[in-house]
C-alpha cells in the first residue's frame, strides 16, 4: 500500500537519477502531465533510460519497456498495432529517444514509422550527444561543438530532423525546448490529438556534456532561442508556422559564451555558425509568409 505522504504526485517518481540541472526531467514531467496516464511508453538505452528503472522498480506508473537502441519507432508501432489489434484505440504509445537514438541509430525505423502513419508520438530530447556514455558526438552535434569524439570542434553541421519529418509528410511534426513549457505543452497535446504519426524535437540542456553551471539550464536554452540557434516552430498539414519570432536574433556569441564546449571557436566557425542560423531562421520565416508545402 501506497504511503500518501511520500507518494509522488503526478506520473513520474519525485526521486530521479538525471545529473542536477538536466533538461531531461522537467521535459518528461510536463510531456507525462500531458498525455495523461492512459499512455505506452518505449525507452532505449540513454539518460531518460532511467525512468524505465531496473529489475521490478520504475520511475513512471505508466506500462512502458526499454527496447534497443536502433528500434525505439518500430516497437511503439508495433504495440500500438497490437492494442488496436484487441479493439484499443484509445491509449497513447509514445516513443522517447535522445538524438543519437533518433538522428543516427534509430533513424531507418522512426523513417519506417514516418513513411507508413503509424499513429504514435515520437519525441527526440536532443542533448546534441551521446552524453550518458562520455559525451561522444552525434549527428545532432552543432558545428563547432567539442566532444570527446570530436576534441577540436565539430567540423559539419547537425543534421534537421524535423526537415527530415516534414519529407516524409508527417501531419505534425514541431520543435520544443525546456525554456518554452506552455508551447512545448501545447505541442505535446497537438501531438496526441493528431491521429497519426507526430514527431517533436525538444532541446534539452545539458549541462554535464554542454560546460555549464546547473542553474543555467534554463537560460542556456532560452538564449538559443534568441540567437537563433535552436527555431521553434511547427509544421501541422502542410502549413509551417514559426511560434518565436525574435525581431532581430542576438549575435550567436551570446549562446556560444553560456558553454565552455564552444571554447576556443576561432572566428571563421563562429562566422559560418552565425551565417547559417541567420540563413535557417530568414528561410523559415519565407516559408511560413508563402504558406510553403515541403516535402
Amino acid at each position: 500500500m501506497f504511503d500518501l505522504l511520500t507518494e509522488s504526485k503526478g506520473l513520474v517518481s519525485h526521486g530521479v537519477s538525471c545529473c542536477g540541472g538536466c533538461g531531461l526531467e522537467l521535459i518528461m514531467r510536463n510531456v507525462m502531465d500531458v498525455l495523461g496516464p492512459d499512455t505506452t511508453i518505449v525507452i532505449p538505452p540513454g539518460c531518460s533510460a532511467l525512468f524505465c528503472g531496473y529489475s521490478n522498480e520504475t520511475g513512471l506508473k505508466i506500462t512502458g519497456m526499454q527496447g534497443n537502441l536502433e528500434n525505439t519507432a518500430a516497437l511503439a508501432a508495433g504495440i500500438k498495432a497490437g492494442y488496436e489489434i484487441q479493439g484499443n484505440y484509445h491509449t497513447t504509445v509514445l516513443g522517447f529517444a535522445g538524438d543519437g537514438g533518433t538522428l543516427d541509430i534509430g533513424l531507418q525505423s522512426l523513417s519506417g514509422v514516418m513513411e507508413r502513419g503509424d499513429n504514435i508520438i515520437y519525441i527526440c530530447y536532443d542533448n546534441e550527444a551521446y552524453m550518458n556514455t562520455g559525451v561522444q558526438g552525434s549527428s545532432s552535434t552543432p558545428l563547432g561543438a567539442k566532444t570527446t569524439t570530436t576534441s577540436a570542434g565539430k567540423p559539419t553541421s547537425r543534421k534537421d530532423l524535423l526537415r527530415i519529418a516534414i519529407a516524409h509528410r508527417v501531419p505534425y511534426c514541431a520543435s520544443a525546448t525546456i525554456s518554452h513549457i506552455p508551447d512545448l505543452r501545447k505541442k505535446v497535446k497537438k501531438a496526441k490529438e493528431i491521429g497519426s504519426t507526430a514527431v517533436l524535437h525538444i532541446h534539452c540542456s545539458c549541462p554535464t556534456g554542454w560546460g555549464f553551471s546547473q542553474e543555467k539550464a534554463v537560460e542556456v536554452c532560452r538564449k538559443a532561442v534568441a540567437t537563433g540557434a535552436w527555431l521553434l516552430y511547427e509544421y501541422e498539414n502542410g502549413k509551417t508556422t514559426v511560434n518565436v519570432k525574435p525581431k532581430e536574433l542576438k549575435p550567436i556569441t551570446e549562446y556560444l559564451s553560456t558553454q565552455t564546449r564552444f571554447k576556443g571557436m576561432d572566428q571563421d566557425a563562429i562566422n559560418s555558425l552565425q551565417a547559417e542560423v541567420k540563413a535557417n531562421y530568414d528561410a523559415l520565416l519565407a516559408e511560413e509568409e508563402k504558406g510553403a508545402v515541403r516535402g
